[in-house]
């Protein structure tokens, strides 16, 4: 792969809500952030280098949220690249506190995600946000409540498009009678596919869906992904995220990293093209989870 053009836009597009459409390998921006998803990057510039690499590569879809820093991740975005290029989308999250490093706490009430929102818009620098997201649904907060604080946001015209993350498919069937949702993102990648009925109903609802933790954490392992990797000349990780894109035409991957190099890895896998019967192999292997 390595005489490639390296382009998010040879993964084709996807839409989202029929609104914007954005190229189909993204950007998480959840590790640009320090140790424990907290505080600052221990190197700065290196931070704001990788967010402006990801635009020089055509990625045009960043994915971040309040809690990651907290908001540190937020303000390096808009360090990096306000003015935005046409086109960039930006999603964000609320509804998930960071209280200390490798903490989350939940608050997801509607008094949090108004104040959550008037926050993001202005760290991003943005007068609306293009996509929002409930990061997680609270335990103790009606899930209807904190929807309808979105919907009113929408309305509002602080968010232009609502999603969800950490969700059931009972939780998005409950928030599209309030609002229409245009992604969910929940964890899934070759190794873990937990949530394979919730890609499938969002494909069947042309819902985006955005898989976090597509590569694992960095720990895709097994033979048959290694033997596909070495026929293409091309990486495990690559493979892994050629795969994901193959399995639906509404995956929207967003691979995180704070190197230039694993970004520009992970972006090259937009142009591997995975045969038939080597996708079809690799989707009857399911118990390749990386931690076995």
């Amino acid at each position: 792969m390595n005489n490639k053009e390296v382009s998010a836009r040879l993964a084709g597009q996807v839409s989202l809500g029929n609104e914007l459409s954005v190229n189909r390998l993204g950007f998480g921006a959840m590790r640009l952030t320090g140790d424990g998803i907290w505080g600052p990057p221990k190197d700065r510039k290196s931070a704001l280098a990788v967010l402006r690499r990801a635009v020089e590569l055509e990625v045009n879809f960043i994915d971040t949220a309040d809690s990651y820093g907290p908001h540190v991740s937020e303000e390096l975005i808009a360090e990096a690249l306000f003015p935005y290029p046409k086109g960039m989308v930006i999603a964000t999250k609320g509804g998930w506190n960071r209280p200390g490093p490798n903490q989350w706490t939940h608050d997801a009430t509607p008094a949090h995600l108004r104040e959550a929102v008037e926050g993001s818009l202005r760290r991003l620098r943005l007068d609306r946000i293009d996509v929002y997201q409930l990061h997680v649904p609270d335990p103790v907060v009606p899930f209807e409540a904190s929807v309808e604080t979105l919907a009113e946001l929408r309305n509002q015209g602080k968010i232009r498009l609502v999603a969800l993350s950490n969700v059931t498919r009972e939780h998005i069937e409950r928030a599209r009678k309030i609002v229409p949702i245009v992604s969910v993102q929940n964890r899934y990648s070759f190794a873990d596919r937990e949530w394979d009925y919730v890609v499938d109903y969002c494909e069947t609802h042309g819902i985006a869906f955005i898989p976090w933790f597509p590569l694992g954490a960095g720990r895709v392992a097994g033979e048959l992904l290694n033997e596909v990797a070495r026929a293409h000349q091309a990486s495990s990780k690559q493979v892994a995220l050629a795969w994901l894109l193959r399995r639906s035409p509404i995956m929207l991957p967003i691979p995180g990293t704070s190197s230039i190099e694993h970004l520009e890895e992970n972006i090259a896998a937009a142009s591997l093209h995975l045969k038939v019967e080597e996708y079809e192999r690799l989707a009857e292997v399911p118990e390749l989870v990386a931690s076995r």
